[in-house]
């Protein structure tokens, strides 16, 4: 076996690239987007704002905040054939797969796209933006037999996401809560999906791919699929007097608290910290304020049994309180890990615009690890190969 060094099983604290898309610091419960912290963004900003912020790389002046936010508005527009799309999926078809099946046949509105410019990656970038909000909302009402509600271009992206998916104008607050949530599930430094995007990206794929192979990687239950185990959980346990023995279950049987814990963060994921003030001001704005006070419990006493029987710390992730938000927000479960796509296509795009743009690094431009084979050697002294009928008669 090749002597490769040290192995690093899951590449955990492996360097692999250089980006100035986003920064999360660990040890000190940081996010930064493009240098900008997320506090300040979350509490001033907009997702359109902060969609443009992560692929040019600047804060927007206010006619090109008018601009792009009126492109990803007419790119929400869907044309027949995108419904068409959709309506030929079974209903029960999971709303990531459909759009993992949907998003890269979205190249051919280009005809036959043979430019690879930034500019034309941007343009599409825009159009990804735009048309996740609209295919998500479309999915959710041709699932149940109805017509898609038509995008709005000249309404903000959250509360028009929220119009086409409910049917109905979200009040400002409401809207306002998406908004936020969208911004700090934007970006979020080199995770599972972004790494997939990139390391598609480096085999000159097209940005539609790089962005449907991201959506498989999000689907899983540990990456974006998690706040819908989190809401899973909550509905499970149903009640507060049972969360003592639901926590000290899965301690007892090894498995993870959902939304407790994270592979980067050693202290408050910031995220989690404004997110738990919006999951309880949105349950009380509706009147159900159950569903947080449920998860307040649980974040409480995984943290206890944890320090009793661990002897440490642990602490909520991005996804403990986004499952109660989106849940008063009314947004249905299986459709938490669509809109945090909805929200996580504007940074996947800018890290796939850096892997094909950006200055020399020092590496290659195509992504290859190694690995150890440990399996059976099959040479003239081993595994000899017996044809087909010699084996059947073994």
């Amino acid at each position: 076996m090749t002597d490769h060094g040290t192995k690093n099983i899951g590449l955990r604290g492996v360097t692999v690239t250089d980006t100035r898309v986003s920064h999360v610091d660990g040890q000190r419960g940081r996010l930064i987007y493009r240098g900008y912290d997320i506090d300040v963004l979350a509490g001033r900003s907009t997702y359109e704002e902060v969609a443009y912020l992560l692929l040019y790389d600047e804060l927007p002046l206010p006619g090109d905040l008018a601009s792009f936010a009126r492109a990803v508005g007419e790119r929400r527009v869907l044309a027949p054939w995108h419904v068409g799309l959709l309506q030929a999926f079974p209903p029960e078809t999971a709303p990531v797969a459909v759009l993992q099946c949907v998003i890269p046949l979205l190249a051919a509105d280009e005809g036959a796209p043979c430019d690879e410019s930034k500019e034309a990656m941007h343009v599409r970038a825009i159009d990804l933006i735009g048309k996740m909000a609209s295919l998500t909302a479309a999915w959710s009402r041709v699932r149940q037999g109805l017509d898609p509600v038509p995008a709005t271009p000249a309404s903000g992206h959250a509360a028009d996401l929220l119009r086409m998916l409910l049917g109905r104008d979200p009040d400002a607050a409401t809207a306002r809560d998406l908004d936020v949530a969208l911004i700090l599930h934007a970006d979020h430094s080199l995770n599972a999906s972004t790494f997939v995007a990139r390391a598609v990206a480096s085999t000159r794929a097209t940005l539609y791919a790089a962005v449907s192979a991201a959506l498989g990687a999000l689907s899983g239950e540990l990456h974006g699929g998690a706040n819908t185990r989190v809401m899973q959980m909550l509905e499970t346990i149903g009640d507060p007097s049972r969360v003592e023995a639901y926590v000290a279950a899965r301690f007892d049987e090894r498995e993870p608290v959902m939304g407790m814990g994270h592979a980067v963060y050693r202290t408050d994921d910031p995220r989690a910290l404004l997110l738990r003030q919006m999951a309880r001001r949105a349950g009380e704005r509706v009147g159900d304020p159950r569903w947080y006070e449920l998860t307040r419990q649980v974040q409480e006493v995984t943290q206890r049994v944890f320090r009793e029987r661990k002897g440490g710390e642990i602490y909520p992730n991005v996804d403990l309180y986004s499952a109660s938000l989106y849940h008063a927000l009314g947004i249905p479960d299986d459709l938490f890990t669509p809109v945090f796509a909805v929200s996580r296509v504007a940074g996947w795009s800018a890290h796939v615009i850096e892997e094909r743009f950006a200055e020399a690094q020092e590496k290659p431009a195509l992504y290859r690890p190694q690995s150890d084979y440990v399996g059976q050697y099959c040479g003239p002294e081993s595994c000899a190969y017996l044809p087909l009928d010699e084996r059947a008669a073994l």
